[in-house]
């Protein structure tokens, strides 16, 4: 990330501005918030970058990617349900214990509604043919013509790969 950081730092100016784009326009509600991180030196921005490259990344994956089999499980998703299993107090635990896979059952959203949010989640848990990974590019030629950029990204590239294995 340092070595990145070292090639942007040609473009500081730019970088201060989208960063300061990013706090006062896009999260205008939190502009005077004191955990917003400095950005006033190279090391900030490895900082910076490193906890972009890991949230969007590493974690994202370790957090989203195993769950999506699970997503479309309805009673994975407790708000989908119509009620909850009684309590012994409650007057219908008599109904439960009568006969718990009707009771179950009986909590579950229409088939319909299920249906679609079982489509739902299997479409967002698709990933396009063409998508790009971290590190990855389908067309490094044509991406930049700055040669230290390129050295860069393929050093990165290399690292993310070393990460992988």
């Amino acid at each position: 990330m340092q070595n990145v950081c070292n090639v942007c730092s040609k473009w500081y100016e730019c970088i201060q501005w989208k960063y300061s784009e990013s706090i006062n326009v896009g999260h205008a509600d939190h502009r005077g918030a004191e955990w917003w991180p400095e950005l006033s030196t190279v090391d900030d921005l490895v900082s910076i970058l490193t906890t972009i490259v890991w949230l969007a990344s590493a974690q994202h994956a370790a957090l989203n990617f195993g769950q999506y089999p699970y997503g479309g499980y309805v009673p994975n998703r407790l708000p989908l349900m119509r009620g909850l299993i009684p309590d012994e107090s409650d007057p219908e635990f008599a109904s439960f214990l009568e006969d718990p896979q009707k009771y179950f059952f009986s909590l579950m959203p229409i088939l319909l509604q299920t249906t679609k949010f079982m489509a739902v989640v299997d479409t967002l848990s698709t990933h396009s043919p063409d998508e790009e990974y971290i590190g990855e590019r389908q067309q490094p030629s044509i991406w930049t013509g700055d040669v230290d950029i390129v050295d860069v990204f393929y050093g990165f590239f290399t690292e993310i790969r070393q990460i992988e294995k």
